[in-house]
């Protein structure tokens, strides 16, 4: 199973990126792994468009983090993050099923 927080770059939890917290938690959960990938563009809820344009006042651009686990990993860890909600009132998290083909670790043969 899959779950993707969309979030924004600037969102913080005590002083440090809120991204980087999720990820933290994810790896002390123990959950099999967890990416963070920088938009270059976008808008969610407050319809606000964030852009990396040159021209644009906008920085805080949207950030999606993505952790995969088994369903009952991922649902264990779902509790982690409303919790992080009560700070950052802004963002949309999608869970869904996916398939993962490989899954090997640097040192690991498939």
């Amino acid at each position: 199973m899959r779950v993707t927080v969309f979030i924004g770059e600037n969102d913080v939890w005590h002083h440090r990126p809120l991204y980087t917290e999720i990820v933290h938690r994810a790896h002390q959960a123990g959950l099999a792994g967890a990416s963070v990938f920088r938009g270059i563009e976008g808008f969610g809820a407050s319809s606000l468009i964030h852009t990396s344009r040159l021209l644009s006042l906008s920085e805080d651009l949207p950030v999606a983090i993505v952790v995969v686990d088994t369903e009952e990993r991922v649902r264990a860890f779902l509790p982690q993050l409303d919790e992080l909600d009560e700070l950052v009132g802004e963002g949309l998290v999608i869970l869904d099923d996916c398939e993962v083909i490989r899954y090997v670790g640097r040192g690991q043969d498939a």
